[in-house]
């Protein structure tokens, strides 16, 4: 069977350091810190007290007040970047066939703030149940491509890929597969997370998951510097219009890129360690050469998980010396959470995204906040240091690892 090509169309984004496609790509390109003091609630009394939250936003602007409070942030998020994705595409939704358009959304936690609002409402009554009538389709997983399907009358598949922190990454590769396969013409697909909460930050800490460093929020995330101390939560989605080819080139739509292949697997070795030689990372990203077609040798830029832990950085570093050799010097590596910290279940479509712009414009966007090389990374590897370098990339890869052991990378080609 011929697959069919796939090709983007279409971005959407809403992080901690844009509230659209330009505004992120702009403060990727020059370097800008998305880390400050909690302003949701207060977090005096945690041990970290920073996070990277959306800023200078008001749903309303968005979302009518009445449909804005039966959803969840995640689920605004998604639908505000799923907007913005749905017009860059140019989709005409009264000429296609809504029946092969699908949504496949990927979320880690889903509805965290309506679980833990309900929660303490209850236990702050006399013990007689009174719950919002709206918590559970505010607070379930799948609810945010439901709101983007109902909206727009998307009739194709329509899911929620649940993978921690790969969950994005794995519905970009289900939309993929759907329609390499010939089943939609179009995907509505990425991630969204709003994890920001009570709930979210105390878990964290509880699991000494993240940064303390509290003193310098904007430097606390540094992926691969030698005092890294753990990650830095984020929040927000990200929106990816998956096309296939000549559907795409017969409505003239922009393509920005094609998607070549994706890979998965497993580290089936902690419930939240990865394994200290990568070997699931090794195998991840093998599995997606293979499938795009590809030699580790065509590959110029990796946008790492690199989430900014002391395991997991240098894992991951070892697994790519590891698949590509002495070509590994040559890759423009990245970890763009440096900026917008860890999005959870929506990092790896911002970070899919961030790709993508860096395949179009030529510019691969810093690793910021690295002061001290780390003895345990290959000095080697060109990690992007502090600042964007121009590089013309031809083929870029994505990788995105969850709790749990799940990896998930995607391959995207420049259309010449």
């Amino acid at each position: 069977m011929q697959l069919k090509r796939v090709v983007v169309t279409g971005l959407g984004a809403l992080t901690p350091i844009g509230n659209t496609v330009e505004q992120y790509w702009n403060s990727l390109a020059n370097g800008v810190s998305g880390a400050a003091p909690v302003t949701y609630y207060d977090a005096t009394k945690f041990k970290t007290r920073f996070a990277c939250e959306i800023k200078n936003f008001n749903v309303n602007d968005f979302i009518h007040r009445k449909e804005s409070r039966r959803m969840d942030k995640f689920t605004q998020y998604a639908m505000i970047a799923s907007d913005e994705a749905i017009a860059d595409a140019n989709l005409d939704l009264d000429h296609i066939d809504k029946f092969r358009v699908g949504v496949i959304w990927g979320a880690g936690i889903g509805g965290l703030e309506t679980f833990q609002e309900e929660v303490l409402n209850f236990s702050r009554g006399d013990g007689t149940p009174k719950f919002n009538p709206f918590f559970i389709p505010k607070m379930i997983a799948d609810i945010a491509p439901g709101n983007i399907s109902i909206k727009n009358g998307f009739m194709g598949p329509n899911y929620t890929t649940v993978s921690a922190c790969a969950s994005s990454a794995n519905a970009m590769i289900d939309a993929l597969n759907y329609i390499r396969l010939g089943h939609c013409d179009i995907i509505v697909t990425g991630g969204s997370e709003a994890a920001v909460t009570i709930a979210g930050m105390g878990g964290f800490n509880a699991m000494h998951a993240l940064s303390t460093r509290n003193e310098s929020p904007e430097t606390a995330s540094r992926p691969f510097d030698a005092e890294r101390d753990g990650f830095v939560l984020g929040e927000g989605a990200g929106a990816i219009i998956l096309e296939e080819y000549d559907h795409a080139v017969a409505r003239g739509a922009k393509i920005y890129a094609e998607v070549i292949g994706g890979g998965m697997s497993s580290d089936a070795h902690h419930m939240t360690a990865p394994h200290p030689e990568g070997i699931g990372v090794v195998a991840v990203m093998k599995n997606c050469l293979e499938n795009s077609g590809i030699a580790p040798e065509d590959v110029d830029h990796i946008n790492t998980h690199g989430t900014s832990t002391p395991l997991g950085d240098v894992a991951e570093l070892k697994a790519i010396s590891k698949v590509f050799g002495d070509h590994a010097k040559n890759i423009n590596i990245n970890s763009t959470k440096s900026m917008t910290g860890h999005l959870l279940g929506a990092a790896g479509a911002i970070e899919a995204i961030a790709s993508i712009l860096a395949m179009e414009r030529g510019i691969v966007p810093p690793t910021i906040n690295h002061s001290t090389p780390d003895p345990a990374i290959n000095p080697d590897l060109n990690l992007t240091l502090n600042k964007s370098q121009k590089r013309d990339i031809k083929i870029a890869m994505s990788n995105t690892f969850g709790f749990g052991g799940h990896n998930a990378c995607v391959a995207f080609k420049k259309i010449s």
